[in-house]
């Protein structure tokens, strides 16, 4: 299957980026080196090309209720200009995405969905939507940078009148940016640096693009690739579709049961309040490791006695700590924090704990 390219395929190859293929696109993993990326986004601002990610939009009477249908979360919550994190359960007790849910007024919503699952998704939503909900793919049509750090406000604010600094998380504004109108400022973010993500028609991706990296040039800002989002948002303890959650992770078990509402009917959600009542048999923990090494996915999380009681999920020498940590599915009588467990590294127990995330503190 030949790659798919984001608009500004050609704008990261003149930057110097590597390119990997990545859920089926051509995608910047690193401009310099992983670390250096990762604390520009830590200490000052940089700007990540994610315009892999899917987006869908809702409109109708009857867009509301197929997103409550749809979603795990409380949709009739939100109100116009704000965000919501979510996910679609499935009917297996597991995760067909996550997701974040954006409202622009009552008739109209947009889903922004992972990039490897912008097929399944969209034959997920689709397939529930028996009441006629005008459903519209737009993925192929918007580019989305995420400029994420502590100086994103300041590098971005000359380039629109909307007032970043105003700007309370989960929340966003439709509005002329950078010459550029009906651009969606999203005060969103997988790195728990701060910052903004925005949503722009590809013919204007260039452009928008150039604006903010002279903008924030007095900033220091860079372009940064996938390789430290990855390290940023395991800091965080951010779950990442397809590694710490999928198809047979129940939400319960991922620690995301504040995601998980039961004042609404929803797919499976009998079945996960009968799992909320009984108590889940595993749980998505955070550890770091207490011995110098660093844990992988897949990795086996022991006993003392040598025993498997889970399994690595992420794992990464976080650059802004300097030691080894993870996200991982253990036995429940293991998970409490500042339980001792050990990480399996190449047929060496290495100690580590539980801790709870994030493991990086601002």
């Amino acid at each position: 299957m030949e790659l798919k390219k984001i608009a500004l395929n050609d704008v990261h190859e003149a930057l110097g980026a590597k390119m990997v293929p990545f859920a089926g696109y051509n995608m910047p993993v690193r401009y310099s080196s992983d670390i250096e990326e990762h604390m520009t986004v830590r200490n000052a601002v940089g700007v990540f090309d994610v315009s892999h990610m899917g987006e869908f939009m809702l409109r109708g009477p009857g867009a509301l209720d197929l997103i409550q249908r749809i979603t795990s979360n409380d949709a009739a919550k939100l109100t116009d200009g704000k965000v919501q994190y979510s996910c679609f359960p499935n009917e297996q007790g597991g995760i067909v995405d996550d997701l974040l849910v954006y409202r622009f007024s009552e008739e109209e919503y947009m889903l922004v969905v992972n990039a490897s699952n912008i097929e399944k998704d969209w034959e997920w939503v689709n397939r529930f939507n028996t009441n006629g909900v005008e459903v519209e793919n737009i993925s192929d049509e918007v580019s989305l940078f995420a400029v994420q750090g502590p100086k994103a406000a300041e590098a971005l604010q000359p380039l629109t009148s909307v007032d970043l600094f105003g700007m309370d998380y989960y929340t966003f504004e439709q509005d002329t940016f950078a010459g550029v109108e009906d651009v969606i400022i999203s005060a969103t973010g997988y790195t728990g640096s701060g910052g903004f993500e925005l949503y722009i028609k590809n013919k204007d991706a260039k452009a928008v693009f150039d604006a903010i990296m002279e903008s924030g040039r007095p900033y220091g800002i860079k372009p940064i690739g996938l390789g430290a989002r990855d390290t940023l948002r395991l800091e965080m303890g951010f779950c990442l579709y397809g590694n710490d959650i999928n198809d047979t992770t129940s939400p319960l078990e991922a620690g995301l049961g504040w995601i998980t509402k039961f004042n609404k009917d929803f797919t499976n959600a009998a079945n996960l309040k009968a799992q909320k009542e009984a108590g889940v048999q595993r749980r998505l923990i955070g550890f770091e490791m207490l011995e110098k090494a660093i844990p992988r996915a897949h990795y086996d999380i022991v006993d003392a006695a040598g025993e498997k009681v889970g399994e690595v999920t992420s794992g990464t020498m976080a650059p802004s700590l300097g030691k080894g940590v993870g996200l991982g599915y253990i036995n429940t009588a293991w998970s409490k924090p500042g339980t001792e467990i050990y990480i399996r590294v190449r047929n060496k127990d290495m100690k580590a704990q539980v801790v709870k995330p994030p493991f990086y503190k601002k």
